[in-house]
């Protein structure tokens, strides 16, 4: 099987598109038309230097993403079973399933991109060579409870996001740990606590529109799990919630996928996706039947006596916590629930529910 894999935030460049937008003449008119401005012009020869900002660069990529995949379709024959995309990517995986049209998912990425440049001033680095539990336990022993993991990207690679003070204070702390970090030339703290006002003002800008069920299996940033009607609170979440890249791809590992095609600019997703098929059994994985005691039990368990927002200790760190969800499946096995502060979701059987007092 096949997966289609659009990229976000980092792969653009300058010349990004080239021959596309005459060879897709109908969506290059359609693109100007909504944006005001020539895609075209703006991909290839960035003459006011716009392409590295937020609110440019995101309809950019959209733009030569869906061109990109309309081109891997008609010239090689090739058609996906699963899609996902990294960050603003997975509105391409929506649109080429059919959950809105390239017009309205333009209209998104745009009203997306123009509200994250609004969010107060942020960065984001890259910590590599750390285990993330590791990163975590980190965070907390040094104070720097202030940053969140924006990325999951592999089990190499891992992405904080914050205020920009923030995560300059915590190039030391990491380097000390023996971890390479580096600054990304971002501008903003996206996947982070510090896009909460973005979300709000996106949620009712989504409400405005009309979304299908995917045709084809979309994989979700939010919760590595197929997209199902809730596109709305998804979309939301994405840009408060990490990235989990890495346990997207594992999921469509285990489904049976093994051909992996980035359809947009740079080779960003595939270097990370090469990595993680190296430290995965690449063999399918059934999943088990229901029986009694399954983490199902578990999961209606927790929700029919813990509300969202509920304290709790969660094993191998510090000081309190709370549920941001109720308690779910993850990868079809694993009862889980995602705390807040910390942009992740932890195993159900390593949390404990604090007396209210508490």
């Amino acid at each position: 099987m096949r997966a289609f894999l659009f990229p976000g935030q980092g792969s653009q460049h300058v010349g990004m598109g080239d021959g596309l937008f005459d060879r897709f003449g109908d969506l290059t008119e359609t693109a100007d038309d909504i944006l005001g401005y020539s895609i075209k012009t703006l991909c290839g020869e960035d003459p006011d230097n716009h392409l590295g900002q937020t609110q440019y660069t995101q309809p950019a990529l959209f733009v030569v993403n869906a061109m990109t995949a309309r081109a891997k379709r008609e010239d090689e024959g090739l058609s996906p079973d699963y899609l996902a995309g990294h960050s603003v990517g997975e509105y391409n995986a929506l649109e080429f399933a059919g959950v809105f049209d390239f017009a309205d998912g333009l209209r998104l990425v745009q009203k997306r991109g123009a509200l994250m440049a609004t969010a107060p001033k942020g960065t984001m680095a890259a910590v590599m060579g750390l285990p993330v539990d590791d990163i975590r336990q980190l965070l907390i022993a040094r104070g720097l409870d202030t940053l969140d993991i924006a990325n999951l990207n592999s089990d190499k690679q891992t992405i904080l996001s914050g205020l920009v003070d923030d995560i300059e204070k915590a190039r030391d702390v990491f380097s000390d740990a023996g971890a390479m970090y580096v600054p990304l030339n971002v501008s903003g703290a996206f996947h982070s606590r510090y896009m909460a006002g973005v979300q709000d003002a996106f949620a009712e800008f989504l409400a405005e529109f009309q979304f299908a069920t995917p045709t084809i299996p979309v994989i979700a940033n939010v919760d590595a799990q197929p997209y199902g009607d809730d596109v709305v609170a998804i979309l939301s979440r994405q840009l408060t919630s990490s990235v989990l890249w890495r346990d997207s791809v594992t999921f469509m590992l285990d489904a049976g996928v093994r051909e992996f095609v980035e359809t947009g600019p740079g080779t960003v997703l595939d270097r990370l996706c090469r990595g993680i098929k190296a430290d995965h059994d690449v063999a399918p994985r059934s999943i088990e039947p229901a029986v009694s005691n399954t983490p199902e039990d578990a999961v209606a368990s927790w929700n029919a006596t813990n509300p969202i927002g509920t304290s709790v200790r969660a094993t191998g760190h510090e000081g309190h916590l709370k549920t941001r969800t109720e308690a779910m499946i993850l990868f079809g096995h694993r009862a889980a629930i995602y705390l807040d502060g910390f942009n992740g979701y932890f195993a159900l059987s390593d949390i404990e529910a604090m007396p209210a007092s508490e």
